[in-house]
C-alpha cells in the first residue's frame, strides 16, 4: 500500500474517532444509564451513538469497505479493506466518571494494519500511528522507553471480564513481576490507551489475557511505529481476532514473555 493512500486514510480515521469522540464528551459525566451485557461488561448509548457515528463518517468516504466494530458492525477480518472499530474503550471507567477512555479507529488492508488512531475526547489526547510512517502523541513523535531490565519499568495489565480462572492467571502473573523487582502495576481499564502509554514510555510493558481486535487494533500499531513489539503472550504474531497480547518497548520482550507465558490460561 502506498504512503499516500495510508496518510490518506490515516486522515479519515481522525475524522471518524472525531466524531464518535464528540458524542462521547458531550455526554461524559451526565449520568447516562449504563447496561450490563455480563458481568462487569457494560454498555451504554454513548456507545451505540459513537459507533453509529464513526461508521458513518468511515462509510461516507469508504462506501465499500468492511467495517467491524464492537457494538454491532462484523465486519469480515479477512476482507481486503477492512475498519477496526472501538467506539469507548473504558465504558466501565465512562460509566463511573472517569476521564481514561478512547476512540479507537484502525483501517488494515490484507490483514495488515495501515494507520490507527486512539483519541481521548477529554482529556483531548490523540495518539496516531501510520505504517512506515512513525506514531505521534499529538504532534509530537512517540517513542518507546530505553529501559532493559524489568526492575527499571511500570508494567501495565489488563483483566478480561471472567472472574474466575483467568481473573485468578492475571493475578498469579502479576504476583510474578513483583518478584522481579518491577517498579508497580497499574490497571487502567482501557486497552487501546494502555498500549499507546508503552508506545510514550510510560510503561515499559502491557499484557493482557483476552482481548478483542477493536481492543487492540489500533494501539498495538502505534507500539509498534514508536518502536515497540506487540505480540501474543507465547510470543507468536498477534491475530485479527481474539487473543492474549503481549507489548512492550522490544528490550524487555522476551523478558515479559518468560513471566507471563506460563501463566496463560487453558483455552
Amino acid at each position: 500500500m502506498s504512503d499516500t493512500t495510508t496518510m490518506t486514510a490515516l486522515d479519515v480515521a481522525r475524522r471518524a474517532a472525531g466524531a464518535g469522540g464528540a458524542i462521547v464528551a458531550s455526554v461524559f459525566g451526565t449520568g447516562m444509564e449504563i447496561r450490563r451485557k455480563a458481568v462487569s461488561d457494560l454498555v451504554s448509548d454513548a456507545d451505540i451513538d459513537s459507533e453509529r457515528a464513526i461508521v458513518d463518517s468511515i462509510r461516507q468516504a469508504c462506501p465499500d469497505h468492511a467495517i467491524l466494530a464492537e457494538e454491532g458492525h462484523g465486519g469480515d477480518p479477512d476482507a481486503e479493506h477492512l475498519w477496526v472499530v472501538d467506539p469507548l474503550d473504558g465504558t466501565t471507567n465512562f460509566a463511573h466518571g472517569i476521564d481514561h477512555i478512547a476512540v479507537s479507529v484502525a483501517y488494515y488492508h490484507r490483514g495488515v494494519a495501515q494507520c490507527g488512531v486512539v483519541h481521548n475526547p477529554i482529556r483531548g489526547d490523540w495518539f496516531t500511528a501510520a505504517r512506515g510512517q512513525g506514531a505521534w502523541h499529538n504532534d509530537e513523535p512517540a517513542r518507546v522507553s530505553t529501559h532493559r531490565r524489568l526492575d527499571e519499568v511500570l508494567v501495565g495489565v489488563g483483566f478480561y471480564y471472567d472472574r474466575g480462572a483467568m481473573m485468578r492467571a492475571t493475578l498469579a502473573a502479576v504476583a510474578d513481576l513483583f518478584r522481579q523487582q518491577i517498579h508497580g502495576i497499574r490497571r487502567f481499564g482501557t486497552a487501546s490507551l494502555d498500549l499507546c502509554l508503552v508506545g510514550v514510555g510510560v510503561f515499559g510493558a502491557f499484557f493482557e489475557y483476552e482481548l478483542s481486535p477493536w481492543d487492540f487494533a489500533a494501539g498495538r500499531l502505534f507500539a509498534e511505529e514508536a518502536g515497540g513489539r506487540v505480540t501474543t503472550c507465547r510470543g507468536a504474531p498477534l491475530p485479527l481476532g481474539r487473543t492474549t497480547v503481549l507489548a512492550s518497548n522490544g528490550l524487555l520482550h522476551e523478558a515479559m514473555r518468560v513471566v507471563v507465558e506460563p501463566h496463560v490460561p487453558a483455552q
